[in-house]
């Protein structure tokens, strides 16, 4: 039998809680926009197919490993950590992975933040017109003086990480469950309703083939046309590209997917859960390709814009057509839902530590950890203004300010990083045991599989990721 241990926050009151949760912290930013430009650019349908196997193959399994290590501990990653390493006589250095998860989600909510407010502030003018009549460089003016206004981003920041943290201060029962039932089906009905406006712009049909579209050339073979012959070669980039997405869009390695473990209830099948978190994941990322690009086709602009696509490209396509004002506004409400959401996983590691460690309240742990996020964002509001500074980061071709260093740190060393370490740990330190007690799936084939995959696939799956975003496999793509 497992030591029975209970989480002082509380805990979810059902799976679909949990799942709604766990699915609100892996929807974000990167899923509406991020997703459906990828999949388009390599190979659509045939790359959403590498995508799912990349996702089996390393996003459930370690998953799974991170929220059967939060339920076990039941306390925050840090603490959770000290108490596996106790109970499974393992070394206490492994706490460290506990820290450097609740440091990643920190440092990337101090970005994070500075970008939503970006969609909160796009938001009003979305409603007031501002983008009515204007063509590509107004808008891109206009986005450009924007970001170049560190007092305008410093608004915006500062509401945004105050809605974050007043959902936090209120607690799990409270706070987060709450936000996370109202918010999450907001979220799907927004999406249906973008995409029913989608269906009408008579582009929906070219939208649906660049999203879905099978071309496994573009997956396998890179094609280049120079002087007017074209040359095709193998390359591995899509299918890396498919592999770090799969572990980036699943909140895995920052401490979220951990501490919200610790609030899941004893009774709920952690497997279960993680195959629809999955899957939901997904759904939200095709159906924001399917809202997306009928309206980008249907306005002849290139959909290939990358993050330009929600702020620069998007905007021009809600003021040339009808109930652009209401539908704009409409999109990036769903931006600012999804941000949120992300938000709120984030900072809850840090706060739930400040909680158990340093015996704040509730609200005061949520002040403490909300101001310190808000200060390192200041970081982020300089990097787009004239303090702007550019220098080379661990080998990065270009660099541009202290944002870049944020992104880099985090998405390219400690996610993929913490990924790893979970794998391991899961995998190879801690006992059978302790991950047959909580899957609760016996000695059976289905366990004996994932046991397999965790110990000597994701590893290795993750290593490749963390050396591709670290530009060791450069030279072989370029």
């Amino acid at each position: 039998m497992s030591i029975e241990k209970q989480s002082i926050h509380g805990q979810w009151s059902s799976r679909w809680i949990f799942i709604l949760a766990a699915t609100g912290s892996a929807v974000g930013l990167g899923n509406i926009w991020k997703f459906p430009y990828i999949a388009g650019e390599n190979g659509g349908g045939a790359f959403v197919l590498v995508y799912l196997g990349c996702v089996a193959l390393i996003g459930i399994p370690v998953m799974m490993a991170e929220i059967l290590m939060g339920r076990r501990g039941r306390q925050s990653p840090i603490n959770t950590m000290a108490y596996l390493a106790d109970t499974e006589k393992t070394s206490r250095l492994w706490i460290g992975l506990g820290w450097m998860g609740v440091l990643a989600g920190f440092l990337i909510l101090s970005y994070y933040s500075v970008i939503a407010g970006w969609a909160m502030a796009y938001v009003f003018r979305s409603a007031s017109g501002a983008f009515v009549g204007q063509n590509a460089q107004q808008i891109g003016d206009m986005f450009a003086a924007f970001i170049g206004s560190p007092e305008k981003l410093l608004v915006w920041h500062s509401l945004f990480m105050l809605a974050t943290m007043v959902v936090v201060a209120r607690g799990v029962k409270e706070g987060l469950e709450k936000a996370v039932v109202s918010l999450m089906p907001l979220l799907f009905i927004l999406l249906a309703v973008l995409i029913g406006y989608a269906l009408s712009s008579g582009a929906f049909a070219e939208g649906f083939n660049f999203l879905f579209a099978a071309d496994f050339g573009k997956v396998f073979y890179l094609c280049e046309s120079v002087n007017g012959v074209e040359t095709c070669r193998f390359t591995f980039g899509p299918i890396l590209t498919a592999m770090g997405h799969a572990f980036f869009t699943l909140s895995l390695g920052m401490g979220a997917i951990m501490v919200y473990g610790s609030y899941m209830p004893k009774n709920v099948s952690i497997a279960r859960a993680t195959f629809w978190i999955a899957g939901a994941d997904t759904l939200v990322a095709l159906m924001a390709g399917l809202a997306i690009f009928p309206i980008v086709f249907a306005n002849h602009l290139e959909p290939a814009a990358g993050p330009g696509l929600i702020f620069t490209t998007l905007p021009i396509a809600f003021g040339q057509m009808v109930g652009g004002r209401f539908f704009g506004s409409l999109f990036f409400i769903l931006l600012v839902f999804a941000a949120w959401t992300s938000s709120i996983s984030l900072i809850e590691p840090a706060v739930a530590w400040l909680v158990e460690n340093r015996g704040l309240s509730r609200l005061r742990a949520s002040m403490v950890a909300g101001i310190a996020t808000w200060a390192v964002g200041i970081l982020t509001i300089m990097s787009f203004s004239d303090w702007a500074f550019s220098f080379h980061f661990l080998g990065q071709k270009k660099s541009d300010g202290l944002f870049d260093v944020l992104d880099i740190l985090t998405a390219n060393i400690m996610l993929p990083l913490g990924g790893l370490l979970i794998a391991v740990y899961a995998g190879w330190v801690a006992s059978r045991k302790l991950s047959r007690d909580e899957l609760a799936m016996g000695d059976g084939p289905a366990y004996r599989l994932w046991y397999f995959v965790v110990r000597y696939i994701s590893p290795l799956a993750v290593m490749v990721v963390l050396l591709n975003a670290l530009g060791v496999f450069d030279s072989w793509l370029s």
